[in-house]
């Protein structure tokens, strides 16, 4: 979903922003890995056996039940949801700005895109959201081919020069973020890898996957900056030329939106089932016939609805994202991974193996406190009305659509293409 910020990120970081998106890439791919193998033991027979079926599992294994599975459910259950109201969030966004001139303000439209998600409690298997996830990844397809054709028509006035070897220290670390939170896949790895047809596959899904990511992402990143330049806004989309054409690739992003949120949603409702309801504290969900219980249901449905009440209550929600992102996002993706595969593998492991391992995890809480820091600073700026960006001159609005309090003095003059 987040790729249309990506040649944002290239603004700001370069080509440090594009070799990022390729080195993530190739880091999560192997966290991701590892992070399943860690699910397995070797029998007396020299076979490798499943003993372990979640992330939380593998977290109890090292850090005692207590403590170990409670730490890692909760960074799970915050990014997860986290990830739900960011998606509303879009949807509103997008829709008030492909419709400006309706009376309807931003919380009326995330609520109109609530009620299409509550079939979401009534999804009962990996395969349903899975469906869902196909249907996303169409409307994703569209989407960038649409923009990816424009950018060729422009290709006699791309600017090549423009992409530079340098980082804006103050936005970087929150567009790094984004990267990596489009990276982010370890939460569902171990549910994935368990519903797999055929096992063995998996570390070859695994390759694949990120290196078609990471190729599309580069490319996709380097060609849409080259062909707008320092013109290049937060949301590539609203570099698209006519109103109208915006709208129409506003309702296709929210279409995906709006796909996107089940797999998410599906994973915290897992995680909340298998935690709480298991027979404690609390009865489970499910009756003998598999089938959802009233109350079960409700409690479904509830999660929606609290997801709906953070999107409208949140201010200033991508920065708060950001700063927490930086924390749980490099924990699950980065850190943690390694940290659990060299306390359990350890003595399997050859030295190079650990060597790397090590260094993704100093990279790791490397990027992570910056991540926090800058992402933190420019959350308190935003809050005391002013620009995340020191330096950067802020125009006050009243009852701004977004919910901000405060503009960049150099969007003044785009203000009408989002109905203010």
């Amino acid at each position: 979903m987040f790729i249309v910020s990506f040649p944002y990120a290239v603004l700001q970081g370069g080509y440090w922003a594009i070799f990022a998106m390729v080195i993530i890439a190739y880091i999560c791919c192997h966290t991701g890995k590892i992070l399943v193998d860690c699910l397995y033991e070797v029998n007396d027979c020299g076979q490798k056996v499943r003993v372990r079926n979640s992330y939380v599992e593998i977290a109890e294994e090292v850090w005692g039940k207590r403590f170990g599975g409670r730490i890692v459910n909760i960074a799970q259950i915050i990014e997860l949801l986290m990830t739900c109201i960011l998606y509303l969030v879009l949807c509103g966004d997008l829709l008030i700005g492909s419709f400006p001139n309706t009376p309807l303000n931003l919380t009326s439209w995330i609520m109109i895109s609530s009620i299409l998600l509550l079939p979401c409690a009534f999804l009962k298997s990996l395969r349903a959201v899975s469906w869902l996830s196909f249907w996303c990844t169409v409307a994703h397809m569209f989407i960038n081919a649409i923009i990816l054709i424009y950018c060729f028509t422009k290709a006699s006035e791309w600017q090549f020069s423009k992409v530079q070897i340098k980082i804006d220290i103050w936005t970087f670390p929150i567009s790094l973020g984004i990267v990596v939170f489009s990276y982010t896949s370890q939460i569902f790895l171990p549910s994935l890898e368990g519903n797999l047809r055929d096992r063995s596959k998996f570390s070859c899904m695994m390759h694949w996957t990120h290196v078609a990511a990471a190729v599309f992402k580069a490319v996709f990143s380097y060609i849409c900056f080259i062909t707008w330049g320092d013109e290049t806004k937060e949301v590539i989309t609203n570099n698209l030329p006519s109103r109208e054409f915006k709208a129409i690739v506003n309702l296709i992003l929210v279409a995906k939106a709006l796909l996107s949120y089940p797999l998410p949603y599906y994973a915290a409702v897992e995680l909340f089932q298998t935690s709480f309801f298991k027979g404690k504290p609390f009865p489970s969900c499910f009756d003998d016939n598999l089938s959802i219980k009233v109350w079960g249901l409700t409690l479904r449905l509830g999660l929606v609805v609290i997801t709906l009440i953070l999107a409208i209550i949140i201010p200033h929600f991508a920065l708060l994202m950001g700063l927490i992102g930086s924390f749980t996002g490099t924990m699950l993706s980065f850190v943690w991974p390694c940290v659990f595969h060299i306390k359990i593998k350890g003595p399997e492991l050859r030295l190079r193996v650990k060597i790397f391992d090590i260094i993704i995890i100093f990279l790791g809480v490397i990027c992570g406190i910056i991540g926090i820091y800058y992402s933190g600073h420019a959350l308190l700026r935003a809050l005391r009305g002013l620009s995340p960006e020191p330096g950067t001159k802020t125009i006050p609005i009243v009852n701004p659509p977004f919910g901000g309090s405060y503009v960049d003095s150099s969007t003044v003059g785009n203000l009408t293409d989002y109905g203010w």
